[in-house]
């Protein structure tokens, strides 16, 4: 199954272990041999770094752990394809630029009939590739658009379309995501379906974890911070990496974040 990871911080951070362990799940430890994708925000735009080849032995990966690359926002996905060919466009994390900003978006799970039941309002959000979750992308930006039309919109605003959406998805498939429009991280927490030895159970949650340090320094993680750093990031990942004590999200919910900080969350209702 697809894994999701995402960093939030106040200060700019570097990532190596994390990333390392990250990347073992990329076709060495798991089957995510699909691809893998890393992106860096870097002011309103975006570094992103990705190929349809897994992650473990990638050049890239050490590309990126050898120059530490710093961001206050990191979002990196590992693919196990489910819907369309193991090619660049169909590769996560997702961009497109819209109202001057880098907007990013992975998603992890497997929807069904999307085409039909998530028309498309305007062609600027057209996907490249054949993959659900691009689609699921370009129809989450169709119904932030109006939003965006007199400069970045009100947290709640974007957060209450957000969660309208999320709850409107999950009903064709699990729908977990992380989407960054530059500004803020949008988290959902629905299903997923573990891998145990190569063999993939039924969807069950959580589907996502997260852990909140200032310095992280345990086997299979390394959360590098500047020294004069004054708050914590939050990591968000699909599976724990490393041993430290990770919380589970609960299904349903939708959180922003921003610096390293929750600053607003929707719970959607339970559904069976």
């Amino acid at each position: 199954m697809c894994e999701l990871f995402a960093v939030s911080s106040r200060d700019p951070i570097s990532l190596t272990y994390s990333l390392r362990e990250f990347a073992r799940h990329g076709g060495l430890s798991h089957s995510n041999k699909s691809g893998w994708g890393i992106s860096f925000q870097q002011n309103a735009d975006t570094l992103l770094i990705k190929e349809p080849k897994p992650a473990f032995d990638s050049p890239w990966i050490k590309f990126v752990e050898e120059n530490k690359i710093s961001s206050h926002s990191i979002l990196a996905h590992v693919r196990y394809a489910t819907e369309g060919k193991d090619i660049y466009e169909n590769t996560h994390p997702f961009k497109r630029e819209a109202y001057g900003r880098a907007h990013v978006f992975a998603h992890n799970g497997s929807l069904q009939h999307f085409k039909t039941a998530l028309p498309l309002i305007s062609p600027r959000f057209t996907p490249m590739g054949a993959t659900d979750s691009e689609h699921a992308f370009c129809y989450l930006l169709d119904q932030l658009a109006p939003l965006w039309y007199d400069g970045i919109p009100a947290l709640s605003r974007r957060l209450e379309v957000i969660a309208y959406v999320a709850e409107e998805i999950r009903s064709l498939g699990a729908f977990n995501f992380l989407y960054s429009d530059g500004d803020a991280l949008f988290v959902h927490a629905d299903l997923r379906r573990y891998d145990d030895h190569g063999v993939f159970g039924p969807r069950t949650e959580p589907a996502l974890h997260w852990i909140e340090r200032r310095h992280l320094r345990t086997a299979g993680l390394e959360l590098s911070s500047p020294t004069d750093a004054d708050s914590a990031a939050l990591i968000f990942a699909s599976v724990p990496l490393g041993d430290d004590t990770w919380q589970d999200l609960p299904r349903g919910s939708v959180l922003a974040v921003q610096g390293g900080e929750i600053v607003d969350r929707i719970m959607l209702a339970k559904v069976d």
